[in-house]
């Protein structure tokens, strides 16, 4: 049974909603699933008066526990085409991982959040993906089985790249049943995939 770990980013609350979709997706393929988040760096005082959403329940993640997971899927809202500073001062964190080969092999994929439909998904997608190649792990995306990512009738994120959601310029919009229906194949294909390499 792979043993898979949801790793996120999230300001206002989109990505995590998008994390718990990717981890039910991965649980339904038979992992054991950690959802935990990146430390905040934004000193609490500014935070709350930015709105950010501070009652996450998830667990703050550390460096040194990455190794110990088949499978690791990041999120992170995009802060002008790219990851947020939060995710990318953790991912910088892990430089001796890196310098051991521990997470080569690993199967990783990403989701991201942005405000617009061409805010920069795709961007911030690859921003992710490029820090996993780096590590030596193997990408899993949301491929087109996901029909979703097709419709012409709502407005939707989902890239091949990995499942996204469309927030709104004011964060009103929350992830559509859509969207979280591509977080969860995503979640479930990374899984599927960990456990061909893993058993």
């Amino acid at each position: 049974m792979p043993k898979v770990l949801v790793l996120y980013y999230s300001t206002y609350g989109h990505v995590e909603a998008m994390a718990y979709a990717v981890a039910e997706g991965a649980r339904s393929a038979g992992a054991t699933v950690d959802v935990k988040r990146v430390p905040e760096t934004v000193p609490e005082d500014v935070a709350r008066a930015s709105h950010f959403k501070l009652d996450q329940a998830a667990p703050v993640a550390t460096i040194d526990e990455l190794v110990h997971y088949d499978a690791i899927i990041v999120g992170a809202g995009t802060r002008f085409g790219r990851i947020s500073s939060q995710l990318a001062s953790f991912l910088d964190q892990a430089g001796g991982l890196w310098m051991k080969g521990a997470l080569h092999g690993k199967v990783g994929g990403a989701f991201t959040s942005s405000a617009t439909q061409h805010g920069g998904q795709e961007t911030t997608l690859f921003s992710i993906i490029t820090n996993l190649l780096h590590f030596g792990m193997v990408i899993v995306g949301l491929p087109y089985s996901f029909q979703g990512q097709m419709k012409i009738d709502e407005v939707t994120g989902g890239a091949p790249y990995g499942a996204t959601t469309v927030a709104g310029g004011d964060g009103s919009r929350q992830p559509s049943k859509n969207e979280l229906a591509g977080a969860r194949q995503q979640g479930e294909l990374i899984a599927q995939t960990a456990k061909k390499l893993f058993g």
